[in-house]
């Protein structure tokens, strides 16, 4: 099937004009794709990672380690989604990692064919930290699975600028009984979802 602009254009859901690599709180979720529930089951309230939750819950605690710009709040891996609360600081960092020598002019000259362009992603921005977490996380599950080109996540990713204390507050609430309102949860794949 061709691609058609119409069609297949998806709008952001993003707000406009916000920088997401300012300093902040972040409220994010991610859906596995298709909403598959590939992370483990939730028994008696509590959720129970098998091996790929696993791997979700140590890339995440991963994630403050290599970025120096976020700290993580709480967070919680559910059946077929993760929930997470970022605060980006004022640390330094570039696209989650290190930031890289910009080339000298000589090794410029000597590769002529080589384009030293900017990455397209705005450095240590919330796009940058779940795009790397969802890259490693879906390398080392499909490693796991022996599935190399399947997909783990659906594309995007759903977030929250947090504005105030109490928002804060009802977030993490939110996140600490996600495990025992499963049952009601409109992820979960037996209700219906407006996402």
């Amino acid at each position: 099937m061709k691609y058609d602009l119409e069609k297949h254009h998806r709008r952001s859901i993003r707000l406009q004009g916000y920088d997401y690599s300012a300093a902040g709180s972040y409220f994010i979720t991610i859906c596995t794709y298709q909403r598959e529930c590939l992370f483990g089951e939730i028994v008696d309230g509590k959720m129970q990672l098998n091996q790929y939750g696993q791997i979700i819950a140590e890339e995440w605690q991963r994630s403050s380690v290599i970025r120096q710009e976020i700290e993580l709040d709480l967070w919680v891996v559910m059946p077929n989604h993760f929930h997470g609360i970022v605060i980006i600081t004022d640390n330094v960092g570039a696209n989650g990692r290190s930031p890289l020598p910009p080339p000298m002019q000589s090794d410029r000259s000597s590769l002529p064919n080589r384009s030293f362009q900017q990455p397209s992603m705005q450095p240590k921005s919330l796009s940058s930290l779940v795009a790397g977490f969802k890259s490693a996380t879906n390398k080392r599950i499909n490693i796991a699975r022996n599935s190399p080109s399947s997909p783990v996540w659906q594309r995007n990713y759903y977030e929250h600028i947090v504005r105030d204390e109490s928002s804060f507050q009802k977030i993490r609430q939110y996140i600490q009984t996600n495990p025992i309102a499963w049952e009601i949860d409109r992820l979960h794949p037996n209700n219906p979802s407006k996402w």
